[in-house]
């Protein structure tokens, strides 16, 4: 058990609150006027959430903070007090969620043995607007770059391979026939893969849900990547956001797919040693029994 001062922790604490505070302000800004944006809002919008979440500082298991949290936050979850400092209680939170723990370990283990598929081209975008009228779109406000026609001879004319469920329950249902695989809710754990982009984002999904188990720092990490893998997504999509500084990565193009499967094998980078940092706090967590097995 590592023990932080209270000036450690208090230090810590801050810098925390200091990032997520620069990477919210613009969405809690936009929320109060009544604004969207599509990329920038996509983490609070599609996550469950919430900046104020977010904000609160977790040291992780097998870290306590000496004297405990500041005044107002001793009523933390999960949490015990032993000699005067406060330290996670994994006990009580392997009682709480240890299946969900158990099925992340499952699903990032599996996910990171595979080897990464760089061939999807971000089409999954675009088999969510195909065959759609302009009013049923996602985000009515911009444009199609291709226009609709344009857009639908792009799916017609490409190969769809994705394998990720989140992202083909939200294909229209004249695109879901055109995806080669059919990933499911149930072959979840046997499908994703490390090149996915979308499989790359729900590591911040996965930081969340394991948190206060799992250290701030290493949220804040994986709300980094996903916020970045993001703005390739809608670059990538059909949607023309130039007006708020997206160039197109045309992926309809040799020289657009290109520039695509670079920046994707960037992110696979990433969020694989995303996953092993996770993996190992996992580890943490569970007895030797259960992690061997």
């Amino acid at each position: 058990m590592r023990v932080l001062g209270a000036s450690e922790a208090a230090a810590r604490a801050a810098a925390h609150e200091g990032r997520v505070d620069a990477a919210t302000r613009g969405h809690l800004a936009r929320r109060r006027s009544g604004e969207a944006h599509p990329v920038e809002d996509f983490l609070f919008t599609y996550y469950p959430v919430k900046p104020s979440q977010l904000r609160r500082w977790h040291p992780g298991a097998g870290t306590a903070v000496e004297g405990g949290f500041p005044a107002g936050e001793a009523s933390r979850r999960f949490y015990r007090d032993v000699g005067g400092a406060t330290t996670l209680d994994v006990a009580a939170f392997l009682a709480a969620r240890g299946d969900t723990v158990r099925f992340v370990r499952q699903l990032l283990t599996q996910t990171a043995g595979r080897p990464a598929r760089f061939g999807c081209f971000g089409l999954h975008e675009w088999a969510m607007v195909y065959r759609l009228d302009a009013s049923q779109l996602r985000h009515p406000r911009w444009a199609l770059r291709l226009g609709p026609e344009g857009t639908d001879a792009v799916v017609e004319s490409h190969q769809i391979v994705c394998s990720h469920f989140d992202a083909v329950r939200f294909f229209t249902p004249a695109a879901r026939p055109r995806n080669v695989l059919l990933p499911t809710r149930e072959t979840q754990t046997a499908m994703e893969q490390p090149g996915c982009l979308h499989a790359g984002m729900d590591l911040y999904k996965w930081a969340c849900k394991l948190t206060p188990a799992v250290p701030s720092e290493l949220v804040m990490d994986c709300f980094e990547l996903a916020r970045d893998i993001r703005a390739l997504d809608m670059q990538a999509s059909p949607y023309d956001l130039r007006q708020l500084g997206y160039e197109p990565v045309p992926i309809e193009t040799a020289e657009g797919k290109a520039q695509y499967a670079a920046r994707q094998r960037e992110f696979s980078a990433r969020g694989q040693a995303l996953r092993h940092r996770l993996l190992a706090a996992i580890d943490q967590l569970l007895s030797p029994v259960e992690v061997s097995t």
